[in-house]
């Protein structure tokens, strides 16, 4: 039986290995772990503005004080899924005369109420409201009403009674029109801050 003996055989010298912390590959590693979150921190702010805001511009006046001519702010669109509208809430809605036109105003009556004015006062149901967001030399002192709003519509009026075209001239809103209510302000910067809502009170 022929034996093979094992020869040893002289050992390669070893190849030096890359250094694992070198402070180019590190570099690079951090831009892009930073470029991809930050990526995805604006993936995820334009979902949300798409998905649940939207930034419009106030054309016209009719919302003074609170709101002025050309004042950028954003519209909540999905609160209505979970949120009824309530009398306050300061509303954007598509016109209901030319549906290709968004008005914003607030929510003055509710499905089912009665709406009446006498010298610019308003009554809801009989019971006359204070409201605190109507300035006393934007007051419009004529006489309307009474009606009663219709079943799933809402009555809404401008703060800036003597300069808005609003339900007195077109009629309630139905629903399916109210698309985003009023959450806050963005420009111009003196004026960036949630748009709370104001309710009309009993006296």
């Amino acid at each position: 039986m022929q034996n093979t003996d094992e020869k040893e055989m002289p050992a390669s010298p070893a190849t030096p290995e890359p250094a694992e912390n070198s402070s180019p590959t590190v570099f690079h590693h951090e831009v892009r772990a930073w470029t991809r979150d930050l990526l995805l921190a604006i993936g995820l702010a334009l979902a949300v503005v798409v998905y649940l805001y939207q930034p419009v511009k106030v054309e016209g006046t009719s919302m003074a004080p609170l709101l002025s001519d050309q004042e950028r702010i954003f519209i909540n669109k999905f609160v209505y899924r979970f949120e009824p509208i309530e009398r306050g809430d300061v509303v954007v809605f598509w016109y209901p005369l030319d549906r290709s036109k968004s008005f914003i105003k607030r929510v003055i009556a509710l499905p089912g109420e009665s709406v009446e004015i006498r010298d610019g006062r308003l009554s809801v149901n009989g019971v006359e409201m204070r409201e605190p967001y109507v300035p006393p030399q934007y007051a419009d002192l004529s006489d309307y009403g009474p009606v009663r709003v219709p079943a799933r519509n809402y009555f809404v009026m401008g703060d800036h009674r003597i300069s808005s075209n609003d339900s007195r001239m077109f009629g309630s809103v139905p629903s399916e029109f109210i698309y985003g209510r009023a959450a806050f302000a963005y420009w111009p910067f003196d004026h960036f801050g949630t748009l709370s809502k104001t309710n009309a009170q009993d006296k």
